[in-house]
């Protein structure tokens, strides 16, 4: 557990520092030229999102630790793969990276207040407290502190930071896959009995958030491009963070479960949706 504590918030910087070196303080402000997608982007990741993890939750009627573990994986903002998917299916890169830098930020909020609100509702075991001050301050020192490092490096080295892309967004999968065997193997026993109902909360999690993501803007007259980075922001989710903060600042390994498993299944699901979305497009 000791070197669970040191090595989870290090495997998170090391992701969160390759989102940094893709960000330049620009990306904050270009949401600011062409507001109204990022709005029903963040809208659909801050306020829909919640709602339709807590209605899954229920659905699946999921024990209590895991039941937070949820509410925990969709407060946390897209994952850094989002980037690159958006990249495949062509949606637009830009505002993903705007998008992903916003909700980095917003995050440090938003996490500790649906956590809380979830351990309030759930009452797993005897952890009623929630996230309190010290702990949102741990979240944000493990989010916001390494991506503000990766930008300097980036402002200070712009050369360095694009010859570091590939190799963090590669060592990032690596970290994302060992942190997701070693969040299973760390509760294999309370996985293995509730294996097909994670697997069908967060495959339909997963597919709900793709959706939504994509149909909420298109319904609402936004680009199809803007829509697909749209619908990768709002479903691809940052499983490592909520390993982390589940394992090293709640302290409650199992709560992880929710994220290792969506951790696993979310790249083939959002890649046969954007194989979907593409076909669309080209038909049309």
């Amino acid at each position: 557990m000791e070197f669970a504590a040191l090595a989870l918030p290090f495997a998170l910087g090391v992701i969160m520092f390759g989102l940094g070196l893709d960000l330049t303080p620009g990306d904050f402000g270009r949401v600011a030229k062409a507001p109204r997608a990022a709005v029903i982007a963040l809208a659909c990741q801050l306020l829909a999102l919640p709602v339709l993890c807590f209605g899954l939750v229920l659905l699946f009627r999921l024990p209590p630790l895991l039941a937070v573990g949820m509410m925990l994986l969709a407060a946390s903002p897209g994952g850094t793969a989002a980037n690159l998917y958006s990249h495949l299916f062509r949606g637009d890169v830009a505002l993903n990276i705007s998008l992903t830098a916003i909700n980095s930020v917003i995050a440090v909020i938003t996490l500790p207040v649906i956590t809380n609100l979830a351990i309030q509702i759930f009452q797993p075991g005897d952890l009623t407290v929630g996230l309190q001050f010290r702990k949102t301050l741990e979240v944000f020192l493990i989010v916001l502190v390494p991506v503000a490092l990766g930008m300097t490096v980036r402002a200070i080295r712009p050369g360095f930071a694009r010859a570091m892309d590939k190799p963090v967004r590669i060592a990032s999968i690596v970290i994302l896959a060992i942190v997701v065997i070693g969040a299973a193997a760390s509760s294999l026993d309370l996985l293995t009995a509730n294996v097909l109902r994670l697997g069908g909360v967060a495959t339909a999690f997963c597919l709900l958030s793709l959706g939504i993501g994509y149909a909420v803007p298109r319904l609402l007259k936004i680009e199809k491009p803007q829509a697909v980075a749209t619908a990768f922001e709002v479903g691809i989710h940052n499983a490592t963070l909520a390993i982390v903060v589940a394992q090293s600042v709640l302290a409650q390994p199992e709560m992880a479960l929710p994220a290792a498993v969506y951790g696993i299944l979310m790249f083939p699901l959002a890649a046969v949706f954007g194989m979907i979305v593409t076909r669309q497009r080209a038909a049309a």
